[in-house]
């Protein structure tokens, strides 16, 4: 048996962890490796909203592949009857912006469901009842899949076609060989860890601070992508208000002016949410990077050169590109030796 194994286990581990699991099931042990597990992962606190959001300068239409692939697996779980255990909800959407240039059409126009441009007279309406001076914006539907239910949804899924867990923080790869003298593949998913695990000073963190509020009357999602915007995100149970993203901020604490900031920007553009009882308030630092990396690279051990494949830097978008990210790994597996021959000699 081939020896594969994922480090991290955050939305972007997982999702290669159960692609790897299956694809190579009956041929292959896949381990899952990671200090951190749900519910204590970056990805637990989000709203879990498919959206480009945070992505550097990855190129666009990769961008747009891999959150195509993510959204149509949101799909298919939506419609086989895993929603409500997912956590997967679709409903509509208005994305707005402030800026001079107001909102360029946006290359996932085609992915999401019935995406048309705001007219005048609406963003004139908008503007008024937020108090902003909306320039643009676009309507549409589209998924929300809430991390809290997703993590272990996948995790479930992983172990059921064999997948091993080890809960242990990975310092450096070399420590992998340790329990494991072979090793074929290493795939890194560690996230804003990866500055450390593979001394990537291009990863930073993106600070975002949320609140998470009871008003299940809310059905709508708003977002202002001004860059002093706030959002409105149900999920199925609570409602997110957001949010901030701060460069190069590792506080992890919540910050009271961060909450005013986020709880005055709502209500005003949901009066009713001064109504809202506040369940919790939390911080995430999500990995940026200038662009993501997803790539083969092949380390030097000293006794063997090992294929790792990166895969982290997805900045404000691990639930967006988490599936499509995933199928890609796969591929670039496939183009490895071993895997070419698992059939015959495996």
């Amino acid at each position: 048996m081939r020896q594969i194994v994922v480090v991290g286990a955050g939305v972007s581990g997982l999702s290669v962890g159960v692609q790897l699991a299956e694809h190579y099931y009956g041929v292959a042990n896949v381990t899952l490796i990671s200090e951190a597990i749900s519910p204590e992962t970056t990805g637990d606190g989000s709203a879990g909203l498919w959206g480009p959001y945070y992505c550097g300068k990855t190129p666009e239409h990769k961008i747009v592949k891999w959150s195509s692939e993510t959204h149509l697996f949101f799909h298919q779980l939506w419609k086989h009857g895993l929603a409500g255990k997912v956590g997967v909800c679709l409903q509509p959407c208005m994305r707005l912006t402030t800026e001079p240039n107001g909102y360029p059409e946006p290359s996932w126009k085609e992915i999401v469901f019935g995406c048309q441009r705001i007219t005048e007279p609406e963003l004139t309406r908008l503007s008024n009842e937020h108090g902003r001076h909306y320039t643009g914006g676009y309507q549409f539907a589209t998924f929300t899949c809430e991390p809290s239910k997703l993590l272990p949804y996948l995790f479930n899924r992983f172990t059921a076609v064999g997948g091993k867990f080890v809960h242990s923080k990975v310092h450096r790869f070399e420590q992998l060989l340790l329990d494991r003298p072979v090793i074929d593949l290493i795939v890194n998913c560690t996230g804003l860890g990866s500055r450390d695990l593979v001394h990537d000073k291009n990863v930073h963190p993106i600070r975002g601070q949320v609140a998470r509020v009871s008003a299940p009357w809310v059905y709508e999602i708003i977002l202002d992508d001004s860059d002093d915007g706030n959002y409105i995100i149900p999920n199925s149970e609570t409602v997110i208000l957001g949010g901030t993203h701060q460069m190069n901020d590792f506080n992890r604490n919540v910050s009271r002016d961060d909450s005013r900031f986020i709880f005055d920007g709502c209500e005003k553009k949901l009066p009713s949410l001064k109504n809202a009882a506040t369940l919790s308030e939390w911080v995430g630092l999500r990995p940026g990077r200038d662009t993501v990396r997803l790539e083969l690279e092949h380390y030097n051990t000293g006794n063997a050169s090992i294929p790792i494949i990166h895969n982290y830097g997805h900045g404000g978008c691990g639930v967006t590109l988490c599936w499509g990210c995933a199928k890609e790994v796969v591929e670039i597996s496939n183009t490895l030796e071993w895997s070419q021959c698992r059939q015959s000699k495996l």
